[in-house]
């Protein structure tokens, strides 16, 4: 089987058309379909079959596909094994929640110019599903993503994900909200003291939202979503304006006017992780950006 056939039949499967896999590649849509017909004809199965004016893949062409990704990853990895003890060099593409970046990615820079100067980053700051999506279409080369322990994140087969780093996340609510009265037990409780409060949650992700609904039902309530806000200085000043509570870090510092109220029972936390497209983390810079970024997660705090 040629490895380039391969490549298109695993593009169709993660793109669901010829016209997009050719745009995708660069080719002709009549170039895709002649390469696909013929690997039918190596295989001796038909792989693709019509639906409507679409094709979609044939039983047997989806499991050749996920075969193929298999294959094209190792097909990469002993290509970059060829010269395993190379001295990293080139630019590392990295998509990534502002966090992270700040957290586990800057911290390393002066690591890289001192003893590594030929490794570069480019840096773009994104949230988990826009940095997917780029990792998918080999835009970037490593994804900083997070989930949180009560919104667990699915990863795909294509990728591979290393744990990096946890944290708890508190309510945030104004000071006087919570003044001169003991903090509840638990995170229900906690939520059910501000049932009738607007709440405010993330404009770019969905995951701390499923968090304060998945609370919330806990605390026989549906939150009242009224604002959505990408930037946590945004978060905290609509509340101390006034104009909701929503989830910040619990180990990072609030300005004047919002006050952390701890939530346990169950916990929140957000996790984050380092990842990227299977096969691709031997590449000799990627791999130690994951090496540095892995030691740094290893440590507090958590």
């Amino acid at each position: 089987m040629d490895l380039r056939r391969l490549r298109l039949l695993r593009e169709l499967a993660r793109l669901g058309s010829m016209r997009e896999v050719a745009d995708e590649l660069g080719v002709t849509t009549s170039t895709v379909s002649q390469q696909l017909a013929t690997l039918s004809r190596e295989v001796g199965a038909t792989l693709v079959e019509p639906q409507g004016r679409r094709v979609r893949l044939t039983p047997a062409g989806r499991r050749l596909a996920e075969h193929a990704e298999t294959i094209l990853a190792a097909v990469e990895a002993a290509r970059l094994d060829l010269d395993p003890h190379a001295e990293p060099a080139g630019t590392v593409r990295v998509a990534g929640f502002a966090t992270a970046v700040r957290r586990s990615l800057l911290p390393v820079t002066a690591d890289l110019a001192a003893r590594h100067p030929a490794v570069r980053l480019r840096i773009h700051e994104h949230e988990p599903a826009e940095a997917f999506a780029l990792l998918a279409t080999d835009d970037v080369d490593l994804a900083l993503t997070y989930d949180y322990n009560l919104a667990p994140a699915p990863f795909d087969h294509t990728v591979e994900a290393i744990p990096l780093w946890s944290a708890p996340w508190s309510l945030g609510v104004p000071t006087d909200a919570a003044a001169g009265r003991p903090a509840p037990a638990t995170a229900p409780e906690v939520f059910a003291r501000f049932r009738e409060h607007d709440w405010i949650v993330n404009s770019r992700n969905t995951a701390d939202e499923v968090v304060v609904r998945a609370i919330g039902a806990m605390a026989d309530f549906e939150p009242r979503i009224a604002h959505r806000a990408d930037s946590l200085d945004l978060v905290q000043d609509l509340i101390v304006a006034g104009l909701g509570v929503g989830l910040l870090p619990a180990d990072q510092p609030t300005v004047p006017g919002v006050r952390l109220l701890p939530l346990t029972d169950p916990q929140a936390r957000l996790r984050s992780y380092a990842v990227t497209r299977r096969g691709r983390a031997a590449w000799p810079p990627l791999a130690l950006i994951l090496a540095l970024l892995t030691a740094r997660g290893a440590g507090p705090p958590r």
